[in-house]
């Protein structure tokens, strides 16, 4: 009698990005975030950030990184370091401290940012090859093995 609406059959729509993690509020994070899939930061998080998906730093987060590299990033909170993504979008409450390369760009009144925006026809995120770096183990002690674990 009614016809459902199934936006994945709809041609010309896109899928809607989702969310798959998140770093709450209070956690502090180091190191390398790669992968495929969305991810909310909410916490503190220092380091390498490579995705192949979405990310959103939510109003109680904090990132630090030389260079986030995502399809998509969503500032609502603070950004420390140079963003490379499809699409970028600074929130009212968001704060970037970097410079922004992308092929979209849109903020909303109250955004700060302090940087350059430079608008490229298409951007090479070099996700393809984005691995973490290797995880070296501390040594053991042939005495202890117990105080050699980490």
């Amino acid at each position: 009698m009614f016809k459902r609406n199934d936006p994945s059959s709809s041609p010309g729509i896109p899928s809607v990005e989702r969310i798959t993690t998140v770093l709450g509020v209070g956690l502090v994070w180091q190191g390398f975030l790669s992968g495929s899939g969305g991810v909310r930061i909410e916490g503190a998080f220092e380091g390498q950030i490579a995705l192949k998906g979405l990310l959103v730093v939510g109003e109680t987060g904090k990132v630090t990184c030389d260079n986030v590299r995502a399809v998509s990033v969503i500032v609502a909170g603070a950004v420390k370091g140079n963003i490379s993504a499809q699409k970028v979008e600074i929130r009212s409450t968001g704060r970037v401290w970097g410079d922004i390369v992308t092929t979209a760009f849109a903020t909303e009144e109250g955004a700060f940012l302090r940087g350059q925006i430079r608008m490229e026809d298409a951007v090479d995120l070099g996700l393809d090859g984005a691995t973490p770096p290797a995880i070296i183990a501390p040594p053991i002690d042939p005495a202890n093995p117990e105080l050699s674990k980490g």
